[in-house]
């Protein structure tokens, strides 16, 4: 399963990791968000160890994703040594999300 990201652990969890962060903004109601989910949990499955995946629910956690402008949902970033160096907004499907952590290990 992803990690559930909050507004309180997004700067320890993402900012200063020292692997590769993938995050899944999201929220409940959201129907395209409901497709990405069960792809997020996968490949936190298989990088496990490797980097981070975890997930931000909107409603509830705010700040992060009007920092990094996150209009539309999901949007997934891709951060390495607290920058982000991708961005997939949409459904997309699993290899575009292995492929962005592939190019950073």
């Amino acid at each position: 399963m992803a990690l559930a990201i909050t507004d309180a652990t997004f700067d320890e969890v993402v900012l200063k990791s020292d692997k590769p962060v993938v995050v899944d903004f999201w929220a409940a109601w959201c129907g395209p968000c409901r497709m990405v989910g069960p792809v997020i949990d996968e490949v936190s499955s298989e990088y496990e160890g490797k980097a981070v995946v975890g997930k931000v629910d909107v409603d509830a956690n705010q700040e992060f994703a009007a920092k990094y402008g996150v209009r539309n949902i999901p949007t997934v970033l891709i951060f390495q040594n607290g920058e982000v160096v991708g961005r997939q907004v949409g459904v997309a499907p699993k290899k575009t999300y292995t492929d962005a952590i592939d190019a950073l290990l």
